[in-house]
């Protein structure tokens, strides 16, 4: 096996692939939003960093749907 190949012995790379990426992040923030409806009525005493957990999975989850619609564009 080669470690490192000379340009001219390399394959071109491949065209990127043409994704629509808000879709798994919305199902992702959606997963998140979930748990968090769950476990808001039912965590008590040490389990409550859960609902924190769940939170910041729905932020970032949000902040990730805005930076692929600007990407998408």
């Amino acid at each position: 096996m080669r470690i490192w190949l000379n340009d001219a012995d390399r394959r071109p790379d491949p065209a990127p692939v043409n994704t629509d990426d808000r879709k798994a992040v919305l199902v992702g923030t959606g997963a998140w939003l979930i748990a968090l409806l769950v476990l808001v009525p039912t965590a008590e005493g040490d389990n409550r960093w859960w609902i924190l957990t769940c939170a910041i999975g729905v932020g970032l989850g949000l902040l990730g749907l805005i930076y692929t619609h600007h990407r998408q564009r």
